[in-house]
Parts: structure tokens; sequence; C-alpha cells
């Protein structure tokens, strides 16, 4: 959900949300582990926000599945800041995230985080840098006025072995439920 948010709070944003403002006295955060967290302002006009997505893109049309993918949550960020003064030309961004968090799975957080370069090139938006890829989830603290990001990586956990089905063996014997 997108809103202005004008009284100094924390925000902590969840997968699927997109927050903007012009208030100097907030702070964005996140935790980050395969999605992506765009942080992005507008240094003339003083505005910010940040979006936390899951997939790069998707098949969701209605708001609540849509809100999870990259192509949906950047637009949004961006016709949000559009909306408080910001101008094209004049933003900046920062990614965070994209961390592969599991092996033997495809690697979303590289997907993501390619997705998200792909996409402030093809906008023509200014990036700055950020942290994206690696092994280890991140929490996250975006002061979106001024633009100063701070990131701490989080402990990483020992890794779950996958378990598979085991595929029962042909007997001849059909069992019903």
């Amino acid at each position: 959900m997108t809103e202005l948010l004008s009284q100094s709070a924390r925000i902590h944003l969840i997968q699927g949300d997109c927050r903007v403002t012009a208030d100097p006295e907030v702070i964005m955060t996140t935790v980050l582990g395969s999605c992506i967290a765009t942080c992005m302002r507008d240094p003339v006009a003083m505005v910010g926000g940040m979006n936390h997505f899951l997939l790069p893109e998707g098949q969701g049309t209605d708001r609540p599945t849509s809100m999870r993918y990259g192509a949906h949550a950047m637009e949004l960020l961006v016709n949000a800041l559009l909306t408080l003064g910001a101008r094209r030309e004049r933003l900046e961004a920062k990614l965070f995230g994209g961390a592969r968090m599991t092996d033997g799975l495809t690697d979303i957080g590289d997907k993501n985080a390619a997705f998200a370069q792909r996409y402030l090139e093809h906008e023509g938006i200014r990036f700055l840098g950020g942290s994206t890829r690696g092994r280890q989830a991140r929490k996250l603290q975006f002061w979106p006025v001024s633009g100063r990001a701070r990131q701490l990586q989080l402990p990483h956990a020992p890794e779950i072995p996958l378990q598979l089905p085991r595929t029962p063996r042909e007997t001849g014997v059909v069992e019903f439920f």
C-alpha cells in the first residue's frame, strides 16, 4: 500500500509494501533475504521512499498479488514520488537485498537484483549503489529525505538440507485414503 506519511515515525515495510514521504524525521526499515528493497529519492524536492518486492515479475493483476512483483512495485514507487513533486530526471536509487538464501533452488535473489538494476537503467534513474546478492539476510534502515541508508548483515543461519519426498517402491499395492 502506498501512502503519504506526514508524521515523524519509524515505518517497517514488509513484502509488497511501498511508502513515500517528505518528512525528514521518517526512518523506513525492512528485513531482506532474497527480496529487494529499492530506496529512492529526489534530492531537490526532498522526497523519498522505499518498496520491498518478492519476485521480479509475475502474473498477478489484483492489488495484493501484484504488489509482490518488482515490475509493479517499481512503478508504484516512482509514481508516488512524482505525485509528491519529484522529477524523474532527478531520481536516484539504492538497492538492497537479493541474497541467495538456499542452495539447490533457483537463485531468486540474483534474479531480483538483476531485474531492479535493469529497471533503473531502462528508466534512466541514477543508481547510487547499495548492497545486493551475497549469502546473508540484511536489516535495512533508510532515511528517505536525506538518502542515508544503513545496513546490518544478519548472522547466516545454518542451512537445513532440502528433503525431497521419497519415491515409493512399486509393490502392486494401491492404498486409498
